[in-house]
């Protein structure tokens, strides 16, 4: 059994309904449709009832009808026929009936005064308007009177009476005075409804001549002005208090009638001292609430919308302090017509029946007449289907000609109500309103509605099919409606498809089919939790979705049930909601709603927001694994997998690695598929065949990674051929007559199937020679033998299994293995540069004898000997090797005025090949180094002694040395340069004629044939007279370099105790200057963390002497060394051997213990006494004996930490001691360790002696035993 209901026309999409009627048709308002469709006139828009007009603007009638063909226009004017035609003042509007009177042209409005009515007519009836009371708005002049002063004593009551002009429509009413400024009015003073000026007591300040009553008629925009009254107070003592009495309304009784539906006004005004105050009450009731106001300081009693349970007593009570008055005021309240039921349009088809019901109430009971066409239908025309019940007209069998508009009057005294309906009698064959093909989707399990909208009279029966070829469908999973609906209350997937509603009557037949698609439900998968969090935290609502991939979903998040407030701490993502900095006013309920165009879900949850106890920070974790793994979408290269997210433990989640195993391959372990954003929990999967798939998440944030999640269900994909052939072929043959063929082969999920195979190809390039074949096993190697030595071979391997091949693999070129080259490059030939650099030249061998692959040439050269020297050392050949086929190359690095050998060798992926002869070359001479040193010596009054080394590499003949010195004032101002050129042999020149008491710069070069070398430095002085000079003076700096580090050594003549330091830079940069600081003043100085094979520059100064500094010297570490030099010190002989020593020094200081107690003088005493000389002797030079004392030295223990002969040894704790520390003048060279490997000079300068210290030369036995 079908069921049939009705819906609400809400439900229909494109369905409205023109009215409702008691009948089987609905006219829908498509225009399409009303266009072709015959309607009786329709009033659609008219003047009101009573219409004021400004009678200095044109009056404006209107009168708006529609109807089917369009209707004309007709008008009554007191009740006869208007003929617009005979009066020019008047037109009517083109298809239209408003009427237009022009006054502003000569016409008087007052002339067309009346009451006018228009007729809308076509040949389907005539319908009327209203009857509209034309009147002119009226604002006549104040009548003029003579108005007397208002003497009054001070306590008594006053009205000032208004009366201001009948107008139409009456005046609005206020007072002001002459500065147009309204009167304050108060309990005391106050306005009545009539426009009176009520006084319940004159106090001496309503003392005034400019009391002005003042009209407002708001049609004409005119104000019109009383006359002003005058007051004037007089006081008379006591002033008397009375008791309230009635201004207005006056007697104790009195009626009010009102309409229903207008606003009811009751008005108490009350005279007395103190003034009175109003109350008011109904009697035997309450005032309505919500439609009772009190105005006017409650002297007005204000009720909207009056209806007839308002009628009653109301009681006004004026109350002072001596008593009270009141008055009743009976209200009745009386109704115009209004409606019960109007009648409304009603299209019939032939032979049908209808009703036209007519009811209105009132007060009193008004009666219903009707009209046809707009005549009484007492006298219309005679319609044998038509029968007139009181306020029912009954239609029955209704034929086309029964079509007319008929017209319901209901009236009483007060008013009347006036409504045309229609009767449309129409014979239409059906017609379908829905559009064709419209698509309709809906939510799985959810009603889908699909209309089909149709007009048709008679009303056609609606038929509903599925499908191209499908039956009518029936049944109780299907409701059909009676405006042509159909509903599927429940639809599911299968509901999808294309319907078909047909529409038939007796007059015809069409059809429509229209579209329905069903969508997966927008689901929350990952809700909201209830969160606590401490104040000025971090919190994170998640609110994860799945949606039908077709829907685009829309986010949207609440807070309490309104909008997130407007605060850059909130945070909306993708999938959740961030608070920054939580504060208590957001505590509260945050909901999160998800929309589409079909449906929408929400979820809630509770933040609160709590005080931040004193307990540890917050615990910040590694996320838990993700859980329900779920796969979809299944097919047989790719899956969808999606998850749902394991808590984050307070560290956001920042991305998901995806894992998977191979249960047929390789079970139980699980290899890298891919990862996504952290905010992303779903992922469609590229899959190969023949794979038993499990799938795994983990989650990581920037504590680290989550376990793995639970593992999916299994997927396992069908077999196919390879899609792939092994990566990485090669041929490389590892003997001259073999191809040795590798390749990378397939891992277990490419193989894509059972049985997996190589089919491995190789022919000769170049030769027409067929492919040769062989199927391996799943191996990566395939040796061919029996090759021609290094010829090219076309390689190819393709994978197969059991159900087929891959496709066709690409070639690669290999090579059979390589042999020795054969031949040596010929006709070498060495063209050298400079004295620094050579270039030579070969021929390329023929390609056929390299037998492999060309890397390149290798060139052996090594230094035969110096031509300056005439030594023989040790020969070190270099290599260089020049890529590819290249047949020149630089050699750069050679030493100047020397004598080289080169030889070439050709090299290939097998080895060198035979060497060429030999070729020798010879480099030219270079510019030479600085001489090894400059000693300035012997200074007189106007000499100096110039004594100096020949350069470390004179890197040719040396032909002379260039002497330059000038004079440096007191100032450090320079002095004119003077050169000398000095012959070679020479290595010592005394300066004479020289300026007493000067100081001299010197600049010293060696030079060869091809220039000067680089200079040394030196500053030297003559002395004032014949005794030594005092001026202070560093020199012979000389330096002794290793691989990272400089022992530099100096002499010093000047003052006592000066603190001395160490400045050194690269030699040649523009770097400033690093300074060292030397402990105590010392004359030597360990420089270390040096840069091996570099040159640096070195100068000493003294602190407290400003300026002062030595000259530069030059030196260069020495080249990185791979070996590690062995430590003599720790070597066990030598410890045996400097034990033997301490024991004979330990001996010889006793026997000089035991002379010295003796009181005996020793030359070394007697040598002191006779010199002023204070420098200390050192120890004999000829026989190694030791310097003697007498016993006038005190027996003084030495330092802690020291037994060195003066205060220039360095401490214990001193960071850079070395046997350095133990003697001055050092020629020698120290190792890093501070091991002496150089020679002692005997020269030392004077030092205080300190405590019973030794005199000892500085000879290496000393140095060890101060370590004794």
């Amino acid at each position: 059994m079908m069921k049939k209901m009705s819906i609400p026309t809400s439900k229909t999409s494109l369905v409205l309904f023109l009215c409702q009627i008691i009948s089987a048709l609905d006219v829908p308002l498509d225009s399409k449709l009303l266009e072709e469709l015959s309607q009786p006139p329709t009033i659609t828009q008219q003047s009101p009832k009573d219409y004021i007009v400004d009678p200095r603007e044109n009056i404006v009638i209107q009168c708006e009808a529609k109807g089917k063909p369009p209707p004309s226009f007709s008008w009554t004017r007191n009740g006869t026929h208007f003929d617009i035609d005979k009066d020019a003042q008047v037109t009517m509007k083109p298809n239209s009936g408003t009427l237009v009177i022009n006054i502003m042209n000569g016409g008087k409005a007052e002339a067309y005064e009346g009451v006018y009515q228009c007729t809308a007519r076509n040949e389907r009836g005539a319908a009327i308007s209203n009857n509209i009371v034309i009147r002119p708005s009226r604002s006549p002049l104040w009548t003029k009177e003579k108005l007397e002063p208002n003497h009054v004593r001070e306590g008594d009551s006053l009205v000032l009476h208004c009366r201001p002009p009948v107008g139409l429509p009456p005046p609005i009413i206020f007072w002001m005075d002459n500065a147009f400024q309204r009167l304050p009015q108060s309990e005391r003073v106050s306005q009545g409804l009539n426009g009176d000026l009520y006084f319940s007591n004159v106090q001496p300040e309503d003392t005034r001549e400019d009391y002005i009553c003042y009209a407002r008629f708001n049609h004409t925009q005119t104000i019109q002005q009383k006359q002003p009254i005058s007051v004037k107070v007089f006081s008379t003592k006591p002033v008397t208090e009375r008791q309230p009495v009635l201004l207005t309304p006056t007697g104790s009784t009195s009626t009010k009638v009102e309409l229903r539906g207008n606003v009811l006004l009751l008005e108490c005004i009350a005279a007395g001292l103190p003034t009175p105050v109003i109350r008011w009450i109904k009697e035997g009731g309450e005032l309505p609430a919500n439609r009772t106001f009190f105005e006017n300081f409650k002297k007005t009693l204000k009720i909207i919308d009056v209806s007839e349970a308002d009628s009653g007593n109301y009681k006004c009570i004026a109350r002072n302090t001596l008593g009270s008055v009141h008055h009743v005021i009976s209200v009745t309240v009386k109704a115009a017509p209004y409606w019960i039921t109007a009648p409304r349009n009603l299209v019939l088809s032939p032979g049908e029946d209808g009703t036209l019901i007519c009811r209105a109430n009132g007060n009193p009971k008004p009666s219903i007449s009707w009209l046809a066409n707009g005549v009484p239908i007492a006298i219309a025309p005679e319609d044998p289907s038509r029968k007139v019940d009181g306020d029912t007209i009954i239609f029955s069998h209704v034929q086309e000609r029964s079509s007319a508009v008929y017209q319901c009057n209901a009236s009483n005294e007060y008013g009347y109500l006036l409504a045309n309906a229609f009767v449309n009698v129409l014979a239409e064959p059906p017609r379908i309103l829905t559009p064709a093909n419209k698509l309709y989707q809906v939510i799985a399990d959810s009603p889908a509605l699909l209309d089909c909208a149709y007009f048709g009279s008679p009303k056609p029966e609606i038929e509903w099919f599925k499908g191209v070829k499908g039956s009518i469908l029936r049944g109780n999973e299907y409701i059909f409606h009676d405006n042509g609906t159909l509903e599927i209350p429940v639809a599911q997937k299968n509901s999808a498809g294309t319907y078909t509603c047909v529409a038939r009557n007796e007059l015809g037949k069409i059809q429509n089919d229209v579209q329905l698609e069903i969508k997966d439900p927008t689901m929350i998968i990952k809700q909201p939790e209830y969160k606590v969090i401490q104040r000025y935290g971090q919190v994170s609502f998640e609110c994860i979705i799945k949606h039908d991939s077709t829907l685009l979903p829309t986010v949207t998040w609440l807070k309490d049930n309104d909008e997130l407030p407007d605060d850059e701490r909130f945070l909306v993502g993708k999938d959740n909601l961030t608070i920054m900095n939580v504060t208590d006013k957001d505590d509260g309920t945050y909901t999160c709603i998800v929309n589409t165009t079909l449906d929408s879900v929400s979820a809630s949850a509770v933040l609160t927001v709590v005080a931040a106890p004193p307990t540890p920070a917050i615990i910040y974790a590694r996320p838990n694994p993700p859980f329900d793994l779920e796969l979809t979408g299944q097919l047989e290269r790719s899956i969808d997998l999606s998850w749902i997210p394991g808590d984050e433990n307070n560290s956001p989640i920042t991305n998901f690695v995806i894992e998977y195993e191979d249960a047929l391959h390789e079970p139980g372990v699980w290899h890298y598929q891919t990862e996504v954003p952290g905010t992303q929990t779903t992922v469609q999967l590229k899959l190969s065949p023949y794979v038993n798939y499990s799938f795994r998440v983990i989650a990581v944030n920037k504590i680290g990674r989550s376990q793995p999640s639970e593992p999916s269900e299994q997927y396992l994909t069908k077999s196919a051929s390879p899609d792939e052939n092994p990566a990485n072929v090669q041929g490389i043959g590892s003997e001259p007559d073999n191809l040795v063929i590798t390749w990378e082969p397939l891992k277990g999920f490419q193989s894509n199937g059972p049985g997996l195979q190589y089919k491995v190809s190789w022919r000769q390039k170049d030769v027409d020679d067929e492919w040769t074949s062989v199927i391996v096993a799943n191996v990566s190697k395939y040796i061919v033998s029996g090759t021609p030595t290094f010829v090219p071979y076309e390689v190819k391997v393709q994978a197969l299994n059991d159900l087929g091949y891959a496709p066709e693999p690409s070639e690669v070129i290999g090579h059979s293995g390589e042999d020795l080259p054969m031949v040596a490059p010929g006709n070498v030939q060495v063209h050298v540069i400079n004295s620094t650099l050579a270039k030579v030249h070969w021929d390329p061998v023929p390609l056929k004898t390299v037998r492999g692959h060309l890397q390149g040439y290798k060139v052996y050269y090594w230094k035969v000997q110096s031509l300056s020297r005439r030594s023989r050392r040790h020969i070190e050949k270099k290599i260089l090797t020049f890529r590819g086929n290249k047949t020149f190359g630089m050699l750069p690095g050679l030493e100047p005025y020397s004598s080289y050998k080169l030889n070439v060798r050709v090299v290939n992926g097998k080895g060198e090949g035979p060497a060429s002869p030999d070729k020798v070359f010879k480099t030219p001479e270079g510019v030479p180094s600085s001489p090894s040193f400059l000693k300035i010596t012997n200074p007189t009054l106007d000499s100096l002694t110039l004594e100096w080394g020949s350069p470390t590499h004179p890197n040719g003949v040396l032909t002379s040395y260039t002497l330059k010195f000038q004079p440096i004032n007191n100032t450090h101002e320079l002095g004119p340069l003077v050169e000398i050129r000095i012959p070679a042999n020479e290595s010592s020149l005394i300066l004479k004629n020289l300026n007493y008491s000067t100081r001299y710069k010197f600049y010293f070069n060696a030079q060869t044939s091809v220039g000067s070398g680089s200079q040394i430095t030196e500053e030297a002085v003559t002395i004032m007279d014949e005794v030594q000079p005092l001026y202070p003076r560093i020199r012979n700096v000389t330096t002794a370099a290793a691989e990272t580090y400089a022992n530099i050594s100096w002499e010093y003549e000047g003052p006592d105790h000066a603190n001395f330091y160490v400045e050194y830079r690269v030699a040649g940069s523009k770097e400033d200057w690093k300074k060292e600081i030397v402990n105590g003043s010392r004359s030597f100085f360990v420089l270390k963390g040096l840069t091996p094979g570099t040159a640096y520059k070195v100068r000493v100064g003294a602190e407290g002497l400003s300026g002062f500094r030595s000259s530069e010297d030059v030196f260069e570490t020495g080249p990185a060394m791979a070996s590690r030099q062995v430590d003599i010190a720790t070597q066990g002989w030598f410890i045996g051997l400097m034990c033997a020593v301490a024991l004979l020094i330990l001996i010889l200081l006793i026997v000089c213990f035991i002379r010295r107690n003796k009181g005996g003088k020793y030359p070394v005493k007697e040598k002191e006494d006779a010199h002023a000389d204070p420098e200390i002797q050192p120890m004999k030079e000829d026989d190694g004996t030791f310097g003697e004392y007498s016993d006038a030295e005190d027996h003084k223990p030495l330092k802690k930490g020291s037994r060195t002969p003066s205060d220039r040894t360095v401490k214990k704790e001193d960071s850079d001691d070395s046997l350095v520390d133990y003697g001055e003048g050092v020629n020698g060279q120290f190792n890093e360790d501070g091991s002496f490997i150089g020679q002692y000079s005997g020269k030392k300068e004077k030092e205080p002696a300190e405590g019973n210290e030794s005199s000892e030369a500085p000879s290496p036995v000393n140095a060890m035993n101060s370590f004794v």
